[in-house]
């Protein structure tokens, strides 16, 4: 079976790297997936999008991912993000609290931003949003 190398990078420290089967990320162009042999591409991570990498073993790995760009090459995929957080490292109640702040802040650019990254952490971790 063909199988992917995905690198996926956050400013602050890798995340994961490893085979996957498959990459499915929001980008600005809408909704990507990537499975082996796709053609190279290089897109820009939609605000307070998720990603999702289907490893190997069929177990899936859903990050939200903040700003920065995805790359296909004939190499692999990279997802290089200003921020990401794995599902199960996120803290539901304080994405719902940080949320609910910037909501109530809602004519503030900087709290728009920050009622994305609440949205993609509360998507990523399996919430409604």
């Amino acid at each position: 079976m063909a199988t992917l190398q995905v690198e996926l990078v956050a400013v602050e420290r890798l995340i994961w790297s490893g085979e996957a089967s498959m990459v499915i990320a929001r980008t600005t162009e809408g909704e990507l997936g990537v499975l082996p042999g796709h053609a190279p591409l290089l897109g820009q991570l939609a605000e307070g999008g998720v990603v999702t990498v289907r490893t190997t073993e069929g177990e899936d790995m859903v990050v939200a991912a903040h700003g920065g760009f995805l790359s296909v090459s004939d190499r692999g995929v990279s997802i290089l993000a200003e921020t990401a957080e794995i599902s199960s490292e996120i803290d539901v109640e304080r994405a719902r609290e940080a949320l609910r702040r910037a909501e109530e802040r809602s004519d503030d650019p900087e709290a728009l931003a920050a009622a994305r990254r609440a949205q993609s952490r509360l998507r990523a971790a399996g919430q409604d949003v």
